[in-house]
């Protein structure tokens, strides 16, 4: 194995399969730089160290919603294992940091060459959908608290205990109106659960947090830990835990 990398897939990788993608850019991910655009093609992939993506459903008069995020456990890019060229989806930064950046041509060629490394982006893949599929369930079923609790312990694990984000941009991501926001954060501060100022958000209690998403929070983390799980692990279902853990 590899070294080196913050990257979860990166640093699970052989060297050999690390060499199939080529030249490997590391660049600043300054915040809001597009990743990918809706129905554009797919030039190249990204495998964030620090930071944070937002995966982005936009509709014309409706507005957006965020229906995933991406960190260091993954990868931009996963519609190209599929041989889609695109994304319906914007992926861009929401919390600023570094990446490698892989061209597409790149990629093609390293799952093609080989096995391992097609079979671990397909596995990330398989643990994005389940994501998705759980923030879905999330919007239609869980109060905005609940929501705001589960969105803020995803970001807890890919960010650490604390990290700049507005009320503004939580509106957007989790299609709600500002005011909405604001009372559900103040709720959770009250609670003694986090501390929340102008532009930043601090993680008091993860768990009581966890207790505070009532189930919103942990299905994903558990799947992504079963399918990618850390090296050495032994229990195919782990207890919810960061994925970083």
């Amino acid at each position: 194995m590899t070294s080196g990398h913050r990257n979860k897939l990166l640093s699970q990788l052989s060297s050999a399969d690390i060499a199939l993608l080529g030249p490997m850019t590391k660049i600043d991910l300054r915040l809001r730089r597009s990743l990918e655009a809706a129905d554009e093609p797919i030039e190249f992939i990204y495998f964030i160290e620090d930071g944070l993506a937002s995966v982005v459903e936009s509709v014309p008069d409706k507005g957006a919603v965020e229906v995933g995020v991406i960190g260091f456990e993954g990868m931009t890019g996963i519609a190209l294992l599929f041989g889609d060229p695109q994304s319906p989806f914007d992926t861009y930064m929401q919390c600023e940091g570094t990446g490698f950046r892989v061209d597409a041509p790149a990629l093609h060629v390293a799952i093609r060459e080989s096995a391992t490394l097609r079979g671990r982006f397909l596995l990330y893949a398989r643990a994005f959908s389940i994501q998705v599929a759980t923030t879905a369930f999330a919007n239609g079923r869980s109060t905005l608290l609940e929501r705001l609790a589960r969105w803020l312990l995803m970001v807890n694990d890919r960010m650490g205990d604390s990290f700049n984000i507005t009320h503004e941009f939580l509106s957007t991501m989790l299609a709600v109106r500002r005011s909405g926001v604001t009372v559900a954060l103040q709720a959770l501060e009250g609670r003694g659960l986090i501390r929340s100022t102008r532009g930043k958000i601090e993680i008091v209690s993860r768990e009581l947090l966890i207790e505070a998403s009532h189930g919103a929070y942990g299905r994903a983390e558990i799947e992504y830990r079963r399918l990618l799980p850390p090296r050495g692990a032994k229990d195919v279902r782990p207890k919810v835990e960061p994925i970083a853990a």
